[in-house]
């Protein structure tokens, strides 16, 4: 399934939002500039290498321009390639003015890196000693769609669902959208535990425990900062409509 758009407007200019979507399209754009050698050379140093951070936890030097510890950060403005990049800005694109418009400008950020840091860990945990790159802003953008499902679970997401060769569009819940994505992760997640050849991070695939860990991140954060604190476009509309 493939979002096009969500019927949630906001009454504000999300500027963190298009600020994050510009700095990952700048840095995909450096990397495209790169021989394969040096952009393997590029990953190594600021995505987040598994084994490393390990190292780097229990006090390990590894005498590197960019301290490991700090690649849990930097790996959010990295991508593998067109699609990865395009359907991460594309997501974060859709949910992430909404998330921004209810936490505001400062809190959003905070938001963003602490699930995208989160998300990271959540899949170091099951490949601690993997040497394959993990990086991506996947498990931050999972942080916005888990905030944006508990605030506008009944908000339609427009979306494209190939069946053959035909393309329907669907006007989707966000609960229901979102609610099997993140199933969809999950299970995927629990699956590369047992088949690490096929799925995960060991492989050097889809990274589904950052997916879903920062998918809960953003469920918990979102509320401690202030998720709930304003009321949503909608329910102030009807609001100022039983005024006049």
């Amino acid at each position: 399934m493939v979002p096009l758009k969500d019927e949630n407007p906001i009454k504000i200019t999300p500027y963190i939002t298009y600020l994050l979507i510009a700095i990952n399209v700048l840095v995909f754009v450096y990397e495209l500039s790169l021989n394969s050698n040096q952009l393997d050379a590029f990953f190594h140093l600021f995505a987040v290498v598994p084994k490393e951070l390990t190292g780097s936890f229990s006090g390990v030097n590894f005498h590197q321009s960019i301290p490991e510890i700090i690649t849990p950060i930097t790996s959010l403005f990295l991508h593998a390639g067109f699609t990865h990049i395009a359907f991460n800005m594309l997501f974060l694109w859709i949910f992430g003015n909404n998330v921004e418009e209810q936490l505001g400008k400062a809190k959003i950020l905070l938001f963003y890196l602490s699930c995208g840091v989160l998300a990271v860990l959540a899949q170091w945990f099951f490949s601690a000693l993997s040497n394959v790159p993990s990086l991506g802003a996947s498990g931050a953008i999972a942080g916005v769609m888990g905030a944006y499902i508990l605030k506008f679970p009944q908000a339609k997401v427009v979306t494209l669902v190939p069946l053959g060769f035909f393309f329907p569009i669907f006007r989707i819940p966000a609960v229901y959208f979102l609610g099997f994505w993140f199933l969809e992760q999950a299970f995927n997640g629990i699956t590369s535990l047992e088949v690490t050849a096929n799925v995960g991070m060991e492989s050097g695939g889809v990274a589904y425990w950052a997916h879903a860990g920062g998918f809960i991140a953003g469920a918990i954060l979102g509320p401690m900062l202030g998720l709930f604190s304003r009321p949503s476009k909608a329910i102030t509309d009807t609001l100022e409509a039983a005024r006049e």
